[in-house]
């Protein structure tokens, strides 16, 4: 298992569209992912789950995977929340 703490940089955070891309993404991996806020966590593969969060703007998130691919699948959604979602 591995997790990494990042900063949501769109000022928006994670709404609708940008939720879209991260699920996407995690889908692209075999490993279980979840994000986690303030001790609440979800399924990163599951549109409601990252939405359930409440995610905005400059909140910090960990992103967590377990599995074959898990250090790939997090680098990969690290890399995409540091791009702001090109927004």
């Amino acid at each position: 298992m591995i997790a990494k703490d990042v900063t949501v940089q769109n000022r928006v955070g994670l709404h609708a569209r940008p939720a879209t891309f991260f699920i996407q993404k995690a889908n692209e991996f075999r490993s279980a992912i979840w994000v986690e806020k303030d001790e609440r966590r979800a399924n990163a593969k599951s549109l409601l789950g990252v939405l359930s969060l409440g995610i905005t703007g400059s909140e910090e998130i960990r992103i967590i995977a377990d599995g074959q691919d898990e250090n790939e699948a997090v680098d990969a959604l690290v890399d995409l929340v540091n791009s702001g979602f090109s927004e």
